[in-house]
């Protein structure tokens, strides 16, 4: 979902809730969110590990300021991944906005963390067929149609 005012006015106009990544193509609302002060701020934290690497999610919630300016903004979130794989250890820092006033930590980041599960699902089936596009024997029009349909449905 992309990150806009209009976008989040539609959504609560549904009568539902929103939580959006805000990424640094919005660079004042990245900016305010990134200079809050989250040292204050406590944090709710999870490891897992798999895939052959160690993930630790950080996720620090406060109530929106009020000159924040997004629509419905109830809490903005502060999210950090710190992934360690085969010594090697990146750290990835994300911030969030939501229109749900009574969401905890743990439920904003289990809703973070399933989104990309499935956004990786559709993504991978995605590039299956369309690399199965370009498989041409004894195989037809079958495959690009499969991922032709497959693009008009996800829409």
């Amino acid at each position: 979902m992309h990150t806009q005012s209009d976008t989040a006015q539609v959504i609560l106009g549904r009568g539902a809730d929103y939580v959006m990544t805000v990424k640094a193509n919005m660079p004042t609302l990245y900016r305010q969110l990134k200079n809050l002060p989250w040292a204050a701020v406590p944090a709710v934290s999870s490891v897992s590990t798999d895939h052959g690497r160690r993930a630790r999610r950080t996720i620090k919630v406060a109530l929106a300021p009020a000159w924040i300016g997004f629509a419905g903004a109830a809490q903005v979130a502060q999210l950090r991944r710190t992934v360690t794989k085969k010594g090697k250890k990146t750290v990835e820092v994300v911030y969030l906005i939501t229109s749900d006033r009574d969401a905890d930590p743990a439920t904003l980041a289990a809703w973070v963390r399933s989104h990309w599960h499935i956004e990786n699902k559709l993504h991978r089936a995605n590039q299956t067929l369309r690399r199965l596009t370009t498989l041409r024997p004894r195989c037809g029009y079958g495959p690009r149609a499969c991922w032709a349909w497959r693009q008009r449905l996800s829409c």
